[in-house]
């Protein structure tokens, strides 16, 4: 039986002493008897000094490399002793009683290892936000999308996914999972640096027959894109990267030719960049697509020592549901 005790908060930070400071005091206020640890990715502001100033009841982790968010996490959590943890990103505001909904769900299910909360936007309450909103899902050719949030249609919360319900990925903006899950799936993949990292995860922890799920009466809200924005060719490249990263270790068959079409859709995009006039995402795609090819004999390699599961996937073509038949909500 696990209890509030058993939950480590673990927030990583990197040049982001203006976050910790708006959104620090929430997470002490409302996680009293939860660990709170702050991870600094080897910060060149004065974010430590802030810390061991102002919140000196958070244990600080220092990082040596800023490895990203999926190596500074690794690294952090060999320091970590409790059982359960929350990936927390530093842009969240969380509520009253917001770990008690997660507990119960930990303490009832032991297939459960993976868990997100409901995710809304702290610009615009009344909305989901983009990164995880109401839980993942994954199409054949590993483009991720959520309920409350299809590429850009983002829902209203009307109360719609006040529920709990199975999903294949949780979001790392708010991610809990068992430690000694992590350790079993030696953790997110350093390669990544940061984005999908944790759909990767999900996908691995899926492959072994684990349950993430999504627990609706638990609410946070996230800024999204505080560290890297949506308008930043860098998330482009580490997004489109990334995503052939996870399709390729994990799918279930046919990989060759997945692969194959999901370059054709990336070239899609890349067209529909430059008509936007945003060639240096266009150029962003095909740097991931190098990238990817450049990486390929480790991903082969990888694959082959992964455990392979079938069906995973919740629709076939997200791309053609969501643009041909203009499907825009869950």
């Amino acid at each position: 039986m696990f209890h509030l005790k058993d939950i480590a908060v673990v927030i990583l930070n990197w040049n982001g002493k203006g976050l910790l400071n708006t959104f620090l005091p929430s997470v002490i206020k409302h996680s009293k008897d939860a660990k709170i640890y702050v991870v600094d990715n080897a910060s060149t502001d004065d974010s430590v000094a802030f810390l061991e100033t102002h919140f000196q009841q958070v244990k600080v982790i220092k990082n040596t490399v800023n490895g990203g968010y999926a190596k500074g996490y690794n690294d952090a959590i060999t320091h970590i002793k409790e059982p359960l943890l929350c990936l927390l990103n530093s842009d969240i505001e969380v509520t009253e009683h917001w770990l008690n909904p997660i507990l119960d769900q930990f303490n009832s299910d032991s297939e459960t290892v993976i868990i997100q909360p409901k995710i809304l936007d702290y610009k615009k309450k009344t909305h989901f936000e983009y990164a995880g909103a109401a839980g993942g899902f994954i199409d054949k050719y590993a483009f991720p999308y959520c309920r409350g949030r299809i590429f850009n249609t983002i829902e209203e919360d009307t109360n719609q996914y006040n529920d709990t319900s199975t999903i294949f990925w949780a979001s790392g903006a708010c991610f809990f999972i068992r430690k000694s899950t992590f350790q079993e799936l030696n953790g997110f993949d350093a390669s990544f640096f940061a984005h999908m990292e944790e759909i990767d995860l999900c996908w691995r922890a899926y492959n072994l027959g684990y349950k993430a799920k999504y627990i609706g009466n638990s609410t946070v809200y996230h800024v999204g894109g505080a560290t890297l924005n949506t308008t930043n060719p860098k998330k482009t490249y580490l997004n489109f990267r990334n995503s052939l990263y996870t399709l390729t270790k994990n799918t279930d068959k046919n990989l060759f030719a997945r692969v194959f079409l999901r370059m054709v859709l990336d070239g899609i995009a890349g067209i529909r960049f430059i008509f936007q006039l945003q060639l240096l995402h266009c150029f962003s795609i095909l740097k991931a697509h190098f990238s990817f090819y450049n990486a390929l004999p480790r991903l082969l390699k990888q694959r082959k020592q992964l455990k392979k599961r079938s069906n995973y996937y919740n629709c076939n073509s997200i791309v053609w549901s969501y643009f041909i038949k203009k499907n825009k909500t869950f």
